[in-house]
């Protein structure tokens, strides 16, 4: 299904048997981030833990992955007649996919599996009919139709101020080794991003893809005595996050959460300059028309003051890209940014990212366990599990 249907009503209307006459009297459960957010509220709220992941913690306290591995188990020991898979494989590594393939199909012998997804690659092999929505009424489709092409035309804006940026390095990491407890998350890792490229990072669940993330744009103070460079001054020799952070666009698709305001699409745009949830101070007369021109070029300036929240997904992610970039950041740093994006949207995001590796000389860290094709990346960075930590090497 696109991101412009209504999802929600969608499954409401399959959990009420209203799209699948045959469930009438059957027992569902549903598998989508709607039930993990209702559990992590419980939690929060009441104290109150009903499903744990394999270590034994709560979801709250458990990466996506986790919490969909932990899901995933407690619906089948409810043993339903049938289950809703929603968005079944966004956050989940290469290897957990896999599993979930092979309990998937292993359940469907005796268990209903109704699908939900935005991307045809996620459709499951065993599933026998693919439908989509068109004028509110599901329409059998063929796979093989995926003539999806969009671009962007306009050049993109030149940066906000002429900053000749003339870093040897971004981010160095020199033999660092991060360890909790006494578990050690990376062992050794030695990588160095320089001006201008494009990098993605990858790596299973758990292999510290987040770990090096804080080291970079937050405030882990295991980054600190850690032989460290940003912008090739050493981590805690003197620099606040905060100064560093100034040279760093950041997105991740958890971000959307933090705008539930009622602030406009240009506003939203404008922000960026500021690094704030919302516009509270007076832009200048070269912020403003730098926005417009962002907007210009997604194709979003005619509707500037509508609400963000109005958006699609898909428009929101574009929109946000433009706030990271409107400073003319030296680094932009991406993670899991596709998840959740129909297909349509994907290649629309791809070919943005794209363009500006292309148009600018800001660096770009993709972090993203799926693949994406449009995607042209320079370089791949992988960290691999080992018994003493992961370790990592260049593809």
């Amino acid at each position: 299904m696109s991101n412009k249907d209504d999802k929600k009503t969608l499954i409401q209307d399959i959990l009420d048997s209203k799209i699948i006459p045959e469930t009438k009297g059957l027992k569902g459960v549903l598998f989508s981030d709607i039930t993990l957010n209702k559990l992590i509220n419980e939690e929060l709220r009441h104290g109150k833990v009903d499903v744990k992941t394999k270590v034994d913690n709560s979801l709250y306290h458990s990466s996506e992955g986790e919490r969909k591995q932990a899901l995933l188990q407690y619906l089948i020991n409810l043993k339903p007649d049938y289950i809703v898979l929603d968005n079944v494989f966004g956050s989940l590594d290469i290897q957990a996919q896999e599993a979930f393939k092979t309990t998937l199909q292993a359940l469907s012998e005796n268990t209903l599996l109704i699908q939900i997804t935005n991307r045809k690659a996620d459709v499951l092999s065993f599933i026998q009919s693919v439908f989509s929505i068109k004028n509110n009424t599901l329409v059998e489709v063929n796979l093989k139709d995926d003539n999806v092409s969009t671009s962007f035309n306009l050049a993109l804006p030149k940066p906000y101020k002429l900053i000749n940026y003339k870093y040897n390095r971004l981010v160095e990491f020199n033999k660092v080794s991060i360890k909790y407890a006494d578990r050690t998350i990376i062992k050794d890792i030695s990588w160095t991003i320089k001006p201008g490229e494009f990098w993605k990072l990858i790596g299973p669940n758990g292999s510290g893809k987040s770990t090096m993330l804080s080291m970079i744009y937050g405030d882990n103070p295991k980054a600190f005595g850690q032989n460290i460079y940003l912008f090739d001054v050493k981590k805690g020799s003197g620099e606040s996050v905060w100064e560093i952070k100034k040279k760093i666009g950041y997105f991740t698709a958890e971000m959307v959460r933090g705008f539930a305001r009622l602030d406009s699409i240009g506003n939203m745009v404008v922000s960026g300059f500021y690094d704030s949830v919302g516009l509270y101070k007076t832009p200048s007369h070269l912020e403003i028309e730098i926005a417009h021109q962002w907007l210009k070029v997604l194709g979003l300036f005619e509707i500037r003051k509508q609400s963000f929240l109005d958006l699609t997904k898909g428009q929101q992610r574009l929109v946000l890209i433009a706030r990271a970039m409107v400073k003319s950041p030296p680094l932009l740093i991406l993670d899991e940014p596709t998840n959740g994006l129909d297909d349509t949207e994907a290649v629309l995001f791809a070919n943005l990212i794209n363009k500006i590796a292309k148009e600018t000389n800001t660096a770009i860290l993709y972090v993203s366990h799926r693949i994406e094709e449009e995607l042209n990346t320079d370089y791949i960075f992988q960290l691999s599990p080992t018994s003493s930590g992961s370790v990592g090497n260049i593809l």
